[in-house]
Protein backbone atom coordinates (compact mmCIF):
# COMPACT_ATOMS: atom_id res chain seq x y z
CA UNK A 1 0.00 0.00 0.00
CA UNK A 2 1.45 3.42 -0.94
CA UNK A 3 2.35 5.79 1.88
CA UNK A 4 -0.02 8.71 2.43
CA UNK A 5 0.73 11.67 4.73
CA UNK A 6 -1.54 12.14 7.70
CA UNK A 7 -2.97 15.67 8.03
CA UNK A 8 -4.16 14.98 11.58
CA UNK A 9 -5.92 17.92 13.18
CA UNK A 10 -4.17 20.67 11.22
CA UNK A 11 -6.52 23.01 9.36
CA UNK A 12 -5.17 25.38 6.75
CA UNK A 13 -6.39 29.02 6.78
CA UNK A 14 -8.69 29.97 3.91
CA UNK A 15 -9.49 33.41 2.49
CA UNK A 16 -12.51 33.27 0.19
CA UNK A 17 -14.44 35.54 -2.14
CA UNK A 18 -17.99 34.26 -2.62
CA UNK A 19 -21.15 35.64 -4.19
CA UNK A 20 -23.55 33.84 -1.83
CA UNK A 21 -24.03 34.26 1.91
CA UNK A 22 -21.04 32.39 3.42
CA UNK A 23 -23.12 31.48 6.48
CA UNK A 24 -25.63 29.67 4.26
CA UNK A 25 -22.73 27.98 2.47
CA UNK A 26 -21.41 26.73 5.82
CA UNK A 27 -18.06 28.49 5.44
CA UNK A 28 -18.42 30.51 8.66
CA UNK A 29 -20.69 30.48 11.69
CA UNK A 30 -21.39 34.22 11.44
CA UNK A 31 -20.11 37.23 9.49
CA UNK A 32 -18.84 39.07 12.57
CA UNK A 33 -17.26 36.01 14.16
CA UNK A 34 -16.26 33.44 11.51
CA UNK A 35 -15.25 31.03 14.24
CA UNK A 36 -13.13 28.66 12.15
CA UNK A 37 -10.25 28.56 9.71
CA UNK A 38 -11.95 30.64 6.97
CA UNK A 39 -12.84 34.27 6.34
CA UNK A 40 -13.04 36.55 3.36
CA UNK A 41 -15.41 38.68 1.29
CA UNK A 42 -19.08 38.32 0.38
CA UNK A 43 -19.57 40.19 -2.89
CA UNK A 44 -23.37 40.00 -3.14
CA UNK A 45 -23.84 38.42 -6.57
CA UNK A 46 -27.22 37.03 -5.52
CA UNK A 47 -28.37 40.00 -3.48
CA UNK A 48 -27.98 42.57 -6.29
CA UNK A 49 -29.72 40.47 -8.95
CA UNK A 50 -33.03 42.31 -8.49
CA UNK A 51 -31.26 45.66 -8.87
CA UNK A 52 -29.65 44.50 -12.12
CA UNK A 53 -33.04 43.43 -13.46
CA UNK A 54 -34.52 46.84 -12.59
CA UNK A 55 -31.66 48.58 -14.42
CA UNK A 56 -32.22 46.39 -17.48
CA UNK A 57 -35.90 47.34 -17.37
CA UNK A 58 -34.98 51.04 -17.32
CA UNK A 59 -32.72 50.59 -20.33
CA UNK A 60 -35.19 48.46 -22.28
CA UNK A 61 -38.62 49.52 -20.96
CA UNK A 62 -40.54 47.93 -23.84
CA UNK A 63 -39.13 44.48 -23.06
CA UNK A 64 -41.84 42.77 -21.02
CA UNK A 65 -40.82 39.11 -21.46
CA UNK A 66 -37.31 38.57 -20.11
CA UNK A 67 -35.23 35.41 -20.32
CA UNK A 68 -33.31 34.50 -17.16
CA UNK A 69 -30.32 32.27 -17.84
CA UNK A 70 -29.02 30.14 -14.96
CA UNK A 71 -26.50 27.33 -14.68
CA UNK A 72 -28.20 24.09 -13.55
CA UNK A 73 -24.80 22.70 -12.56
CA UNK A 74 -24.80 25.35 -9.82
CA UNK A 75 -28.18 24.25 -8.50
CA UNK A 76 -28.36 26.25 -5.26
CA UNK A 77 -27.43 29.51 -6.95
CA UNK A 78 -29.75 28.85 -9.88
CA UNK A 79 -32.71 28.19 -7.59
CA UNK A 80 -32.06 31.31 -5.53
CA UNK A 81 -31.67 33.47 -8.63
CA UNK A 82 -34.91 32.27 -10.21
CA UNK A 83 -36.80 32.83 -6.96
CA UNK A 84 -35.45 36.34 -6.40
CA UNK A 85 -35.76 37.42 -10.03
CA UNK A 86 -39.28 36.00 -10.21
CA UNK A 87 -40.34 38.11 -7.24
CA UNK A 88 -38.58 41.21 -8.58
CA UNK A 89 -40.09 40.74 -12.04
CA UNK A 90 -43.64 40.49 -10.71
CA UNK A 91 -43.14 43.69 -8.74
CA UNK A 92 -42.35 45.67 -11.92
CA UNK A 93 -44.73 43.88 -14.26
CA UNK A 94 -42.29 41.65 -16.16
CA UNK A 95 -42.72 38.07 -17.33
CA UNK A 96 -39.86 35.59 -16.86
CA UNK A 97 -38.68 32.81 -19.15
CA UNK A 98 -36.29 30.44 -17.30
CA UNK A 99 -33.37 29.17 -19.39
CA UNK A 100 -30.57 26.74 -18.53
CA UNK A 101 -27.00 26.42 -19.77
CA UNK A 102 -23.84 24.82 -18.42
CA UNK A 103 -21.79 24.55 -21.67
CA UNK A 104 -21.00 26.82 -24.58
CA UNK A 105 -23.34 24.82 -26.81
CA UNK A 106 -26.15 25.19 -24.30
CA UNK A 107 -25.63 28.95 -24.21
CA UNK A 108 -26.20 29.04 -27.97
CA UNK A 109 -29.27 26.84 -27.58
CA UNK A 110 -30.59 29.16 -24.87
CA UNK A 111 -30.45 32.10 -27.27
CA UNK A 112 -32.35 30.08 -29.84
CA UNK A 113 -35.02 29.30 -27.25
CA UNK A 114 -35.11 32.96 -26.26
CA UNK A 115 -35.90 33.93 -29.84
CA UNK A 116 -38.36 31.10 -30.38
CA UNK A 117 -40.29 32.06 -27.25
CA UNK A 118 -40.22 35.73 -28.29
CA UNK A 119 -38.49 37.00 -25.17
CA UNK A 120 -37.33 40.58 -25.61
CA UNK A 121 -34.34 40.79 -23.27
CA UNK A 122 -31.94 38.52 -21.39
CA UNK A 123 -30.77 38.53 -17.78
CA UNK A 124 -27.65 36.41 -17.22
CA UNK A 125 -27.24 35.11 -13.68
CA UNK A 126 -24.03 35.73 -11.78
CA UNK A 127 -22.25 32.40 -12.23
CA UNK A 128 -18.53 31.53 -12.52
CA UNK A 129 -19.07 29.70 -15.82
CA UNK A 130 -20.96 32.64 -17.31
CA UNK A 131 -18.18 34.98 -16.15
CA UNK A 132 -15.76 32.94 -18.27
CA UNK A 133 -17.76 33.41 -21.50
CA UNK A 134 -18.07 37.20 -21.95
CA UNK A 135 -17.22 37.25 -25.65
CA UNK A 136 -19.65 34.46 -26.53
CA UNK A 137 -22.48 36.20 -24.69
CA UNK A 138 -21.73 39.57 -26.30
CA UNK A 139 -21.47 38.04 -29.79
CA UNK A 140 -24.77 36.19 -29.51
CA UNK A 141 -26.61 39.14 -27.98
CA UNK A 142 -25.38 41.47 -30.73
CA UNK A 143 -26.10 38.98 -33.50
CA UNK A 144 -29.67 38.48 -32.33
CA UNK A 145 -30.30 42.08 -31.25
CA UNK A 146 -31.01 41.18 -27.62
CA UNK A 147 -30.68 43.72 -24.78
CA UNK A 148 -28.67 41.79 -22.20
CA UNK A 149 -27.74 42.41 -18.58
CA UNK A 150 -24.60 40.54 -17.53
CA UNK A 151 -22.63 40.52 -14.28
CA UNK A 152 -19.27 40.86 -16.07
CA UNK A 153 -17.99 44.20 -17.31
CA UNK A 154 -15.87 42.23 -19.80
CA UNK A 155 -19.09 41.20 -21.55
CA UNK A 156 -20.05 44.87 -21.90
CA UNK A 157 -16.60 45.73 -23.21
CA UNK A 158 -17.13 42.98 -25.80
CA UNK A 159 -20.50 44.45 -26.86
CA UNK A 160 -23.20 43.48 -24.35
CA UNK A 161 -25.62 46.23 -23.31
CA UNK A 162 -24.94 46.51 -19.58
CA UNK A 163 -23.53 45.01 -16.42
CA UNK A 164 -24.06 45.73 -12.76
CA UNK A 165 -21.85 43.95 -10.26
CA UNK A 166 -19.50 44.44 -7.32
CA UNK A 167 -16.21 46.15 -8.11
CA UNK A 168 -13.91 43.17 -8.70
CA UNK A 169 -10.72 45.14 -8.08
CA UNK A 170 -11.94 46.28 -4.68
CA UNK A 171 -13.08 42.76 -3.79
CA UNK A 172 -9.79 41.09 -4.63
CA UNK A 173 -7.87 43.88 -2.90
CA UNK A 174 -9.65 42.97 0.35
CA UNK A 175 -8.94 39.27 -0.22
CA UNK A 176 -5.27 40.22 -0.60
CA UNK A 177 -5.34 42.33 2.57
CA UNK A 178 -6.73 39.44 4.61
CA UNK A 179 -4.24 37.01 3.08
CA UNK A 180 -1.40 39.31 4.08
CA UNK A 181 -2.71 39.64 7.64
CA UNK A 182 -2.99 35.86 8.01
CA UNK A 183 0.54 35.37 6.69
CA UNK A 184 1.66 37.78 9.43
CA UNK A 185 -0.05 35.67 12.09
CA UNK A 186 -3.68 36.76 12.25
CA UNK A 187 -6.31 34.04 12.69
CA UNK A 188 -9.23 33.79 10.25
CA UNK A 189 -11.60 33.37 13.21
CA UNK A 190 -10.68 36.90 14.35
CA UNK A 191 -11.22 38.58 10.97
CA UNK A 192 -14.90 39.36 10.28
CA UNK A 193 -16.23 38.61 6.82
CA UNK A 194 -16.33 41.86 4.87
CA UNK A 195 -19.01 42.77 2.34
CA UNK A 196 -18.70 44.59 -0.94
CA UNK A 197 -19.62 48.26 -0.74
CA UNK A 198 -18.54 49.34 -4.24
CA UNK A 199 -20.67 48.38 -7.23
CA UNK A 200 -20.19 49.20 -10.90
CA UNK A 201 -22.79 50.03 -13.53
CA UNK A 202 -21.27 49.78 -17.01
CA UNK A 203 -23.28 50.60 -20.15
CA UNK A 204 -22.25 50.15 -23.77
CA UNK A 205 -23.70 53.23 -25.44
CA UNK A 206 -22.82 52.01 -28.93
CA UNK A 207 -24.82 48.83 -28.34
CA UNK A 208 -27.73 50.83 -26.92
CA UNK A 209 -27.86 52.91 -30.10
CA UNK A 210 -27.66 49.78 -32.27
CA UNK A 211 -30.64 48.35 -30.36
CA UNK A 212 -32.59 51.59 -30.75
CA UNK A 213 -32.52 52.29 -27.01
CA UNK A 214 -32.33 55.73 -25.43
CA UNK A 215 -30.28 55.66 -22.22
CA UNK A 216 -32.06 57.82 -19.62
CA UNK A 217 -30.09 60.74 -18.22
CA UNK A 218 -30.63 59.33 -14.72
CA UNK A 219 -28.77 56.15 -15.64
CA UNK A 220 -25.99 58.04 -17.39
CA UNK A 221 -25.47 59.99 -14.18
CA UNK A 222 -25.23 56.75 -12.19
CA UNK A 223 -23.02 54.92 -14.66
CA UNK A 224 -19.46 54.23 -13.56
CA UNK A 225 -18.28 53.70 -17.12
CA UNK A 226 -19.84 54.40 -20.50
CA UNK A 227 -18.38 52.47 -23.42
CA UNK A 228 -18.73 54.13 -26.80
Amino acid sequence: MPWRPKLRAQRFPIVFGVGTDPVKLGLVTSLARPGGNATGVNFFIQEIAAKRLALLHELAPKAVRVGVLVNPANASSAETTLQEIGEAARAIGLQILALNASTGGEIEAAFETLLHERAEALFVAGDPFFFSQPVQFAFLALRHGIPMAHSSREAVEAGALMSYAPDGTDMFRQVGVYTGQILKGAKPADLPVTQSTKFELVINLKTARALGLQVPDRLLALTDEVIE
